[in-house]
């Protein structure tokens, strides 16, 4: 009973440090003056947001873009991360330990300094200021979680599956898409989700390799958040926030859904 209670008092003392913080981005996204020491704001208006998600400055161009290069990111980052993992966990080779240190080398390099470098390096490329070269950047970041996450799961399943496979005369492809893509399909989601979010939510990367010409939602976010401007930005964080959070609930509901699936005789 103790333990019950202790979970629900933690629980719902979780629940109130993210809704109050998030009743405080509505409210600030409706005042129209909002000046201290008042509970609650003097004036409303919803100019602001009307503006940003219907009018001239409409937001939606910048969901659409930041979403799309969010989702491009995340595909390549598990793909490679599932490469990287299937090589790592099945197989023996020269070298093996570097593979693995290399791919954590992008959360052991300070942000800062990792944006310069790779700026630095972009330009000799020809990929500063493109979207190519903010890409190539995003999927660099969340690299190191894919693996990791794709790496224990592929490590569980382990090439037994694909062996008998092999001694029933599947080839390996085959073998792969049809035993062991389907229980890697709840790992390889994860991936995406974390390499979405991950993508979705960089600022400074985008800004410095980007050059201000690759705008993303956070890319416009953060001036206004610095700026002072607290009704504009209440609506870009909102914006930005449950955008996040639908894109992360999408993933979980195809992760339970697919394991629900492989539940059943």
């Amino acid at each position: 009973m103790r333990k019950a209670l202790f979970l629900r008092l933690f629980l719902g003392l979780a629940a109130f440090c993210i809704l109050l913080p998030a009743a405080l981005l509505v409210l600030w996204s409706a005042a129209a003056r909002w000046s201290w020491p008042n509970l609650l704001p003097e004036s409303w208006s919803g100019r602001t947001a009307r503006e940003l998600l219907f009018g001239a400055q409409s937001i939606w161009p910048l969901l659409g873009s930041s979403a799309a290069l969010g989702g491009l990111a995340a595909a390549l980052a598990t793909l490679i991360g599932l490469l990287t993992a299937r090589a790592a966990a099945l197989y023996d080779f020269p070298g093996k330990p570097l593979v693995r240190f290399a791919g954590l080398l992008p959360l052991l390099i300070p942000g800062t300094v990792f944006a310069v470098g790779i700026h630095l390096a972009l330009l000799r490329l020809g990929l500063a200021d493109t979207l190519a070269g903010v890409l190539l950047v995003h999927v660099m970041t969340a690299l190191p979680y894919s693996i990791a996450i794709l790496t224990d799961v592929t490590a569980a399943l382990g090439g037994g599956l694909e062996e008998q496979a092999a001694v029933l005369g599947a080839g390996p492809v085959r073998g792969f898409f049809a035993v062991s893509l389907p229980e890697l399909t709840p790992g390889i989601l994860s991936s995406m989700s974390m390499a979405f979010i991950l993508s979705y939510s960089q600022y400074f990367t985008t800004l410095i390799v980007g050059g201000g010409r690759v705008r993303t939602l956070a890319l416009a976010l953060v001036p206004y958040i610095q700026g002072g401007d607290r009704s504009l930005a209440s609506v870009y964080a909102l914006a930005f926030t449950g955008s996040a959070l639908g894109v992360f609930a999408l993933f979980e509901t195809l992760i339970h859904r697919w394991q629900k699936r492989g539940d059943r005789p």
